[in-house]
């Protein structure tokens, strides 16, 4: 009876554009075809399913766990944002810091995590949680997700349409807008943390 009560569409529809919006895997196609092409597969299920869970996961206990390891929200950020910063290098200057044999696939590690389920993304979850109602918002992040898995199931077919040329250009482009992104999730969150610490 609750669970009805709480039901709205319209929050449903709102938390879910503010999620895509903020997720944004339409704009991170040439960053995700090009992981592709770097570690030679994606795992659209367990990427999809693994972002997921770390979004609902930290809808409920993500304050709770960073106070348990002494980690404030802005820590966590600014950390989202260092790897960001290093993927995005690595699509402008073409050098590879992160070498492909490491890894078989690059499902969790950069899709599931920051890519997809990154700092602004789960800061956004909790943010979200404070306006709209729990069962609304585990509906949005699992929307979201089920548009996930489209892009990153049809990353292959979207490599084969866009083409070596065109998607060289992309990636240096968004590699571009990954890096100011990176730069402005540092920014914003060490100018807070400075604020918490530093006192005149």
């Amino acid at each position: 009876m609750k669970f009805f009560e709480a039901f709205d569409i319209k929050e449903i529809l709102t938390a879910t554009m503010i999620l895509f919006a903020v997720i944004d895997i339409v704009g991170s196609i040439p960053i995700i075809v090009s992981l592709k092409q770097k570690f030679g597969k994606i795992e659209a299920r367990k990427a999809s399913i693994v972002a997921g869970l770390l979004m609902i996961g930290f809808l409920y206990v993500g304050n709770n766990i960073l106070k348990l390891i002494g980690v404030d929200v802005n820590s966590f950020a600014i950390a989202g944002a260092f790897v960001i910063f290093i993927i995005a290098v690595e699509m402008i200057l073409g050098i590879e810091i992160q070498k492909a044999g490491e890894s078989k696939s690059a499902s969790i590690v950069p899709i599931a995590f920051p890519l997809i389920a990154g700092a602004g993304t789960l800061t956004t979850t909790l943010s979200l949680k404070a306006e709209y109602h729990d069962i609304n918002l585990v509906l949005a992040i699992i929307l979201n997700t089920i548009i996930v898995y489209i892009v990153l199931k049809s990353s292959s077919w979207l490599e084969k349409k866009l083409g070596d040329g065109t998607l060289g250009v992309l990636k240096k482009v968004f590699g571009i807008i990954l890096l100011a992104i990176s730069i402005k999730l540092f920014t914003a969150n060490f100018a807070q943390l400075f604020a918490t610490y530093v006192k005149f």
